[in-house]
């Protein structure tokens, strides 16, 4: 079964005193990227969300926050941290100057996003939480994860078969115009060989003293040029192999896309070289299902 790149969980959890909330969210994208928003304060916990995570997503643009709090007293306000802060406003103060002197405008630094930098702000650690707290704390969060991402992958994988529905259906359209292209391709062998031997007479009657060989190779070329045999093939053989990826499921996400900027390139071929009214519609219908189903691939893991 295929996975779509796009999902989405919650999932709240509570150990002694303390309480907390997940978010899990991911969207399509080139590859793994990978956003961890969890507390500071609990030491090694990003290193430890991590792993699990990546093993669970092989592309996408994924983002994992979670919210910890203490119900049994205040934990302190966060605060802005100065050193910090001023190293993220050099920062940004140089990229903008850079981009200045390269002509290149950038948008302007919003402070909620310079806020939400790691760092910026600091997050106090609860009062009253030890080393031995925090450390059963983040036993407790870690073993929290599988569930949360269990939920995660029942809904992309519930959106991958709705995507796998409709990416079979286009290749049953793709099939189709296909076959009709092939029966027109087949309909027209008459009239384009009618056309070839008008092309013949006409260079023969203005060929005296013409290198025979060099006709018989021009006339070969326009032979060539109006035959969409091998286009009509390969488009066979791409939805053979996009059917047999759907088939076999995974990250196959890649493998679809390269497929159809083959399927488009076929397409384009049919179209330059139909010479037929009929057979160019054809052409251009594919290339119409042909765009619908990349724009469907492109959310595919």
């Amino acid at each position: 079964m295929i996975r779509s790149m796009t999902g989405f969980a919650t999932a709240k959890g509570a150990m002694g005193p303390h309480e907390w909330a997940w978010d899990l969210r991911a969207v399509n994208g080139r590859g793994a990227d990978l956003r961890l928003r969890v507390p500071d304060w609990i030491a090694g916990l990003e290193q430890a969300l991590r792993p699990p995570l990546a093993r669970a997503v092989a592309r996408g643009n994924v983002t994992l926050s979670l919210r910890v709090t203490r119900h049994d007293g205040p934990a302190g306000l966060p605060g802005l941290n100065d050193a910090a802060l001023g190293a993220a406003l050099a920062a940004i103060a140089e990229v903008e100057a850079r981009a200045l002197r390269q002509g290149i405008a950038l948008a302007p630094s919003a402070a909620v996003d310079v806020i939400a930098l790691r760092g910026v702000m600091d997050m106090p650690q609860p009062a009253g939480d030890t080393d031995a707290d925090t450390a059963a704390l983040m036993k407790a969060l870690v073993a929290d994860l599988e569930p949360l991402l269990a939920a995660f992958q029942r809904m992309r994988a519930e959106e991958g078969a709705a995507l796998a529905a409709v990416l079979a259906a286009q290749l049953e359209q793709i099939s189709g115009l296909t076959d009709e292209a092939a029966a027109l391709a087949e309909a027209r062998k008459d009239d384009m060989a009618a056309q070839l031997r008008a092309n013949l007479a006409r260079v023969l009657d203005n060929a005296e003293g013409a290198d025979p060989q060099r006709i018989a190779q021009e006339l070969a070329m326009i032979a060539v040029k109006t035959d969409v045999t091998e286009e009509i093939d390969r488009l066979r053989a791409h939805v053979g192999a996009a059917r047999d990826l759907l088939a076999a499921g995974g990250t196959v996400g890649r493998k679809l896309d390269f497929l159809m900027q083959e399927f488009n390139r076929e397409a384009n071929t049919l179209c330059s070289k139909s010479q037929s009214p009929a057979l160019t519609t054809v052409g251009l219908a594919l290339k119409a299902v042909i765009d619908q189903m990349r724009e469907q691939v492109q959310n595919v893991e």
